[in-house]
């Protein structure tokens, strides 16, 4: 693993879709189509895609859909070579306040069953779970947890989001 002392958020570009899917293969069993991340960057104006990056590196990129006033995470993955070092976690955080600039006051996602480090770190910054989608992925018919926010917008879930932030940026 390599140690990193910073990363950078920004906008997924179409220049950045190439190392985007490099990183997909490597993390999921069934990845995007090639062309679905160009589609969702032209095409969907409900989207939102950021990478992460080190030095000039691409480390990582995330997505949500921003409808009315919720948010829904779509894909969130990090190079397995910068796992553990809090850049899945930055990503989160570059999601919600994108999605509180676009207006949400509650976000949304599926995960694995099985993905208990990705659960554990959506439970640290509020999600909570509400239900199962029974055989939800196709590759292995495995459950999703249906995870949902508080409003993002209570005094409450703002103070601590800005601690998570404190301690994360400060780590």
């Amino acid at each position: 693993m390599k140690q990193i002392t910073r990363v950078a958020l920004a906008p997924m570009t179409l220049e950045d879709i190439g190392r985007v899917l490099e990183i997909e293969r490597e993390s999921f069993r069934t990845p995007w189509p090639t062309d679905a991340y160009a589609h969702e960057l032209r095409e969907n104006r409900l989207a939102t895609y950021i990478v992460a990056r080190v030095d000039d590196a691409l480390v990582g990129y995330a997505g949500m859909w921003v409808i009315l006033d919720e948010a829904h995470i779509t894909t969130i993955a990090v190079d397995p070579h910068y796992r553990g070092q809090h850049i899945g976690e930055r990503l989160l955080v570059g999601l919600i306040d994108a999605a509180l600039d676009r207006g949400a006051r509650w976000m949304t996602l599926e995960v694995r069953r099985s993905n208990t480090t990705a659960q554990a770190l959506y439970k640290k910054y509020g999600f909570r779970e509400i239900g199962t989608r029974k055989g939800y992925y196709s590759d292995n018919r495995e459950d999703a947890i249906v995870m949902w926010t508080g409003n993002l917008r209570e005094r409450d879930v703002q103070d601590r989001l800005a601690a998570l932030r404190r301690d994360l940026l400060s780590g």
